[in-house]
């Protein structure tokens, strides 16, 4: 099982110490201890912990917030200020760096136990959504340049099935030269076959494509479909049993 690597950045060396012991005892692997910016920041860099402890209130004013700025921006982990204090004005300044918890000396080892793995958890989380938001921006692109490929005579039209068009720019669709008056959702979806015009959209590519982020599941892919089949002149889209749909050429 992976021990989680801990950097504390504390000036006091009882302090130090006493959190050392602490994590230990939860099964915590502390890699080193630092007492200023200059070397927390040489450490992070060195061990690559896997969450950072740090004392809010180092010897340079604003020193420990400094380092959770250099957190943030350059090697983003999760990190947790320690404070024996509550002053007002660096209590601002620490929120700015977005903090993932805060811990008051002197502390309770099973309360820093539990925000260290909610800290952990929360990073965690972020991201993966971090990685979806890329994933789904990278397919998109993608499409957009499908999209580009299949102008035709360097016009945005598509055609498909008998008496239809899909004009990219615009993003509207027409049969026999009249509007079909389509939901935002419907018009993502027929502009997503149109990419695959001559192949099977599956499921999965519909729920990444049309509902983005928001829950969807292969019913609401053939409840959009039924619904753009009524609305629809002709049975244009066609059924791939089992798989998806595509658009009759």
């Amino acid at each position: 099982m992976h021990s989680t690597k801990v950097l504390i950045i504390e000036d006091d060396d009882v302090t130090a110490l006493n959190l050392k012991m602490s994590l230990e005892k939860f099964g915590y692997e502390i890699l080193s201890l630092a007492n200023d910016e200059l070397s927390a920041q040489n450490k992070i860099k060195i061990y690559n912990p896997d969450i950072v402890l740090i004392d809010i209130g180092l010897k340079r004013q604003n020193e420990g917030i400094e380092i959770a700025h250099f957190i943030r921006d350059k090697m983003p982990r999760p990190f947790i200020f320690l404070t024996a204090h509550s002053d007002t004005d660096m209590l601002i300044s620490a929120k700015q760096t977005e903090p993932y918890g805060y811990i008051v000396k002197p502390f309770e080892p099973l309360n820093l136990h539990t925000t260290i793995q909610m800290a952990l958890y929360r990073f965690e989380e972020e991201q993966k959504r971090l990685n979806s938001i890329d994933a789904l921006k990278h397919d998109k692109e993608h499409l957009e340049k499908l999209l580009y490929v299949k102008k035709l005579s360097d016009q945005p039209i598509v055609e498909f099935g008998e008496d239809y068009r899909h004009d990219i720019s615009l993003g509207e669709t027409f049969y026999k030269n009249q509007k079909i008056k389509l939901t935002k959702k419907e018009n993502a979806f027929i502009r997503l076959l149109v990419v695959h015009l001559g192949s099977v959209v599956d499921f999965a590519q519909a729920t990444d494509y049309v509902w983005e982020r928001e829950g969807a599941s292969d019913n609401s892919v053939r409840t959009l479909v039924w619904r753009l089949r009524n609305k629809l002149p002709t049975d244009v889209i066609k059924n791939s049993s089992g798989v998806g749909y595509y658009l009759e050429e």
